[in-house]
Order: C-alpha cells, then sequence, then structure tokens
C-alpha cells in the first residue's frame, strides 16, 4: 500500500500486532549474536532502555535485551556503560539507559534537574556539596559510603542519608555522572571526566532537545498516540507543548501518523519503519490465502516480555491491541496482586498468551517458575508450534540466569505441558531442588524525581 503523507494510513489490529513485534526485534526473538554491537542495535532501534535496580529475574533493561540478543549476558551492557562509554544513564522516561551519542539532546535534563528540586537540595546543603566535589575531584569516583553518615533528609524516595542525596542531586544537575555501579552501590565522577570534552561542547537548542526527547517515546513504543498514562510523558512538556513538538515532527516526516482499527485517536509511526509497516501488511495478508504465518519472515517465536519494556510501555493499548490487561504489581500489596510479585507477559509470535513469574536462584543453579496462566482460549499444548518455541525461551532464560536445571511451577495442571517441554529442557522436579529461604525480596527503588513515576 503507498504511504501518502498527507492521507492517514487505515491499518488493522492485526497489522499494528505484528508490525510492533518485528519492529521490537521481538520476531523473530533473540536473532541478535551476543555483542556490544547487539545491545547498541536494540538501544538505537528503541531510543533507551529503563533502568530498575530490582533483580529477582534479571534488571529490567537486561530482560529487555534477553528478548532480543542470543546468549545475551548483563556484561556486556555494563561494558558499554562503565568501560567505552556508548552508553549513559539519565533521566528521561525514567532513569534510562541512552546512547552516548545522543548526550548533547539530553542535557535539557540535567538543566530541569540543576533548576529544580535537585539543584535546590544542593544549594541547602552547600558544605556538604563542596565537600564531595572537592573529595572526587582529588580522589577520582566516590559512593555514599565514603563519606561520614549525617543525619537523613527528605528525598526523592523518602528519607536517606545526605550523603547519598547530595551524590544524587549533583548527578541529576549533571555536575556527577556515574563512573560505575557494584551492585546497588553507584560510584561518581566529575562529569568533564565521564565524557569526551568535544561531546559536552556540543549545543543544541533547548527546542530541539524537547523534541528529541518527545521522539524518544514514539521510538520506544513504535505506536503511542497523543495522550495515555502519564508515566510516558515526564519531561517532554504539558500537553499543548507536545502537540506542538509532535506537529513539527510530522511536518519533518520525523513521525508518520496511522489510524488502527478499533482504537481511538490517531497513533504515531516512526518514519524511517514504514517499510517495517509494509513487510507486517504484507505478512498478515498473506495469511489470508492459507500458507502458515509468518513472523519477520520466521516461525512464531516465544520470549518474556520485561514488566517495563517499551512494548508494554501503553498500558492502555494492551487491551485494544492484545486482550492483555497487565498491570507490574511490584508496589501492590501482596493480598491484593492479581497475577504476582514480578511476573513478565509471554509473547507468542504477535500475541500475548499468558504470563510467568520466575525466579533466579544462583545459589543452587536453579530458575523457579513461581507462577505461570495462560489467557482465555490459549492451549500451550494444543497451539502449533508453541512447545517448542517455549521451551527454546526458557532454555535462553535458564543461560541467562547462569543456571542449569528449571523447577516448574508446582501446580498439577502444568504437568502435562512440562512432561512435553522436559524433552529439550533441564527440568528438575521441586523434590530435587531446595526451597528458596526468606520472603521475596525488599524493592530497592531508582532514584526517581518527583516528575517521574
Amino acid at each position: 500500500m503507498p504511504h501518502n503523507l498527507g492521507v492517514t494510513q487505515q491499518i488493522s489490529l492485526a497489522t499494528a500486532r505484528r508490525f510492533l513485534a518485528i519492529r521490537h526485534l521481538l520476531a523473530p526473538p533473540r536473532t541478535l549474536p551476543a555483542t556490544s554491537e547487539s545491545v547498541m542495535t536494540v538501544v538505537e532501534r528503541l531510543g533507551s532502555l529503563q533502568f530498575d535496580p530490582l533483580d529477582v529475574a534479571g534488571r529490567n533493561h537486561d530482560l529487555v535485551l534477553q528478548a532480543r540478543i542470543s546468549g545475551y549476558r548483563r556484561g556486556l551492557t555494563d561494558e558499554l556503560l562503565y568501560g567505552s562509554r556508548l552508553l549513559f544513564e539519565a533521566y528521561n522516561k525514567a532513569l534510562n539507559l541512552l546512547p552516548t551519542s545522543e548526550l548533547p539532546h539530553y542535557r535539557i535534563t540535567w538543566q530541569d534537574g540543576a533548576t529544580g528540586r535537585a539543584g535546590g537540595l544542593v544549594k541547602e546543603h552547600p558544605e556538604l556539596a563542596e565537600k564531595v566535589l572537592a573529595a572526587i575531584t582529588a580522589e577520582g569516583p566516590k559512593c555514599s559510603s565514603d563519606f561520614e553518615r549525617e543525619a537523613a533528609i527528605d528525598w526523592w524516595w523518602g528519607p536517606t542519608s545526605a550523603a547519598r542525596a547530595v551524590l544524587d542531586a549533583l548527578n541529576v544537575s549533571g555536575r556527577l555522572n556515574l563512573a560505575r555501579r557494584e551492585g546497588n552501590r553507584r560510584f561518581y565522577d566529575l562529569t568533564e571526566r565521564i565524557f569526551p570534552a568535544e561531546l559536552l561542547a556540543v549545543q543544541v537548542p533547548e527546542r530541539d532537545q524537547r523534541r528529541h526527547k518527545l521522539l524518544s517515546r514514539y521510538r520506544g513504543h513504535g505506536l503511542l498516540g497523543s495522550s495515555g498514562s502519564g508515566e510516558i510523558w515526564p519531561g517532554t512538556g504539558a500537553a499543548p507543548m507536545r502537540a506542538q513538538l509532535r506537529g513539527e515532527l510530522l511536518d519533518g516526516g520525523e513521525l508518520v501518523a496511522v489510524s488502527v482499527e478499533g482504537m481511538r485517536g490517531d497513533r504515531y509511526v516512526v518514519g524511517g519503519e514504514l517499510p517495517i509497516l509494509a513487510l507486517a501488511e504484507r505478512e498478515v495478508a498473506a495469511e489470508a490465502s492459507g500458507p502458515a504465518a509468518q513472523y519477520g519472515g520466521a516461525v512464531a517465536g516465544c520470549s518474556f516480555i520485561a514488566p517495563l519494556d517499551p512494548l508494554l510501555w501503553d498500558r492502555g493499548a494492551l487491551l485494544p491491541l492484545y486482550g492483555f490487561d497487565y498491570r507490574w504489581e511490584v508496589y501492590t500489596p501482596a493480598a491484593k496482586r492479581r497475577w504476582g510479585y514480578y511476573v513478565l507477559p509471554i509473547l507468542f509470535g504477535d500475541r500475548l498468551v499468558g504470563r510467568i513469574e520466575p525466579r533466579i536462584d544462583r545459589t543452587a543453579g536453579v530458575v523457579r517458575l513461581l507462577g505461570l496462566t495462560w489467557e482465555a482460549g490459549f492451549d500451550p499444548i494444543e497451539t502449533p508450534g508453541f512447545v517448542p518455541a517455549f521451551a527454546a525461551a526458557l532454555n535462553a532464560y535458564i543461560a541467562f540466569g547462569a543456571g542449569e536445571a528449571l523447577s516448574p511451577p508446582a501446580d498439577p495442571a502444568h504437568r502435562a505441558l512440562f512432561t512435553e517441554v522436559a524433552t529439550s529442557v533441564p527440568v528438575r522436579q521441586a523434590a530435587h531442588v531446595a526451597s528458596p529461604k526468606g520472603r521475596a525480596p525488599r524493592r530497592t527503588p531508582a532514584a526517581l524525581p518527583e516528575a517521574t513515576t
């Protein structure tokens, strides 16, 4: 179908789902090799990866990459962040990993921090701020435990040590940046020692930076509309400003409007991804003539989707697109959870068909499945191609978690499925696995400005 930029293109729900799966590098899944170049390919496609420190099933950005890169290991991204520094951390939608090449377009984030609450906290504690900066200037990267513990002060996530809050405020304001992480300990250095002087010297007009930040949300999801949850839009201005910037992106061909069957309002595709949309249309149309379905030119694959994966950013679109109701229940009291503490949606082909709750038990060398549920009408055994695709996803996840085996759910309703899966997946029954000790781990929040959720 020709794409006339003057006319809004109409697409079906099936085409929208196929397009999203292909452009998210999930159809087929795990086709990229385990290299730093592959990590950069994913980041450049999606624009940014949301960071979250919770690691019971893998950190969020690692889960995003594991679904797209065969044999992914977390050291690949750590090297890009703290070695070659082709990636850096900054606030965008939330705390995100961003391409360092785009840093000049995100300087506005530091400016907002310096004129906002972070800058205010530094002004409230000038002696401590100068002490921290002097120590780092003279001695190199430091973390909060390198400074004497003083009285707690109120900060974004609640009362915390003054040194930790000041370090974070200096980071958000752009005076310090992350040198490395050791677990959840963050070591900071002077920004000018982290990034090349020529990169820091590049000046991008403020409006261009705002427009780039807005474009990053459309790059992330791939089919956002003009509204949706406030969690999608921090740092992009109020709705009238976003409308102006979106108009500029449309005028420049960086975004193209489409209308999706059964969904209210226009949606927007990144201009350079129109060939992917055309491929999705061809694949969906070809299915009507009878041949086996193709997903990005391959048979349907299976992947486990991170809770903050850009595919899931627009929670309100999941019901009309997939008939799938999803909520990340980390913050939900246990008694009120419907699905579980840390649950990953299961993508098969281009449909969300279920939910899996894995835990990585590195001590026992086992991945435990605490929960597994299927959407109404989906039969994992009877659905053609699903069992081998599910087994492949499980094997990839076990390898990602450095495990030797899988401990399946205790629910006997899953026994038949795992009897079939066990022919290609190292399944270890619960009787042979030591029970995990303790309760669900306490969440350690990332530092989040008030405007970011």
